[in-house]
Order: structure tokens, then sequence, then C-alpha cells
């Protein structure tokens, strides 16, 4: 993970070294997990988006539960608007891993299940922000991710 130049502001993260790895703690879960390259990705996208965007921490859940026809699957990261109703489906992926065709597949087999009208797809070093256009039928993808206020 050392040498790795994020996309992200540099945040810091409280880790430590557990007997058979080094753990980073999950704020928003309260525990301690495993600091693989995925995981510092999803942490540094939920950080970015409660501090850099302003979205509600509390309206954010990390691995996600969802059913995708009868097999259990986790969403990386899912927001919720005030009502409850998804929003955004997050996937994360670590930074050696390219997104591809095969990411937003994944992603979209996922929104079977959850239905969101928006998706962020990052492995920390790239980054795709798309909503969903109704009346064409197809993913519009944007510039940078817009604040939660317009999600809504």
């Amino acid at each position: 993970m050392a040498g790795q130049h994020l996309i992200f502001p540099n945040y810091e993260f409280r880790t430590r070294k557990a007997e058979n790895a080094i753990e980073i703690w999950d704020e928003w879960r309260k525990k301690w997990l495993v600091l693989t390259p995925e995981e510092l990705v999803r942490q540094h996208l939920v950080k970015y988006l409660v501090e850099g965007k302003s979205f509600p921490a509390g309206r954010l859940a990390l691995e996600y539960s969802l059913k995708v026809n009868t097999l259990s699957k986790r969403a990386d990261v899912v927001f919720f608007s005030k009502e409850g109703v998804p929003l955004v489906l997050m996937e994360c992926k670590a930074p050696d891993v390219p997104i591809t065709s095969s990411t937003f597949d994944q992603a979209s087999r996922y929104n079977l299940s959850l239905q969101v009208p928006h998706l962020i797809i990052t492995n920390g070093l790239d980054l795709y922000f798309a909503s969903f256009n109704e009346e064409q039928k197809k993913w519009d993808f944007k510039n940078e991710i817009p604040s939660h206020i317009d999600l809504e």
C-alpha cells in the first residue's frame, strides 16, 4: 500500500499492528478491520464524502447486505435519502485493480436489488460517478460527485 497516491485528500486514520496484520479503525462501523488495499480505498471514499462533500455520515452504510437473485452479496457503501431510500451504490476496488466493464457489471447486478439512481465506482486512482437517465435508459457519467442535496 505504500507508494500509492490516491485521488482523495491525505486523511489520517487510526491503525494498529495486530497479530498477523495491520488494522484500521472504522469510525463508521466502530470496529477494527484488516487494512487491505480495498478497505483503504473504502475508508478514503467515505471520509471524502463526509468531510469533503458534506454527506451525512448517518445515512451511509458500509458493506450493506443485499440479495442478488438468491445470492447474498454486500455493496461496499450505500447512501440513503432522509426517508431511507437507497440513492447511491458505491463499489470500491483496490488500487491495483483496474476499473473495467466487469466492475460496472458487478455494480449493475447489485443495483438489480437496490434500484439506485446513482453509482460511484473507484479504485482510489480513478473515480466514476454516474446517474441513470430514465428517459434514455442509460447511465450518464459526470465529472464529479454532486452534493448529497442535489442527489435527492
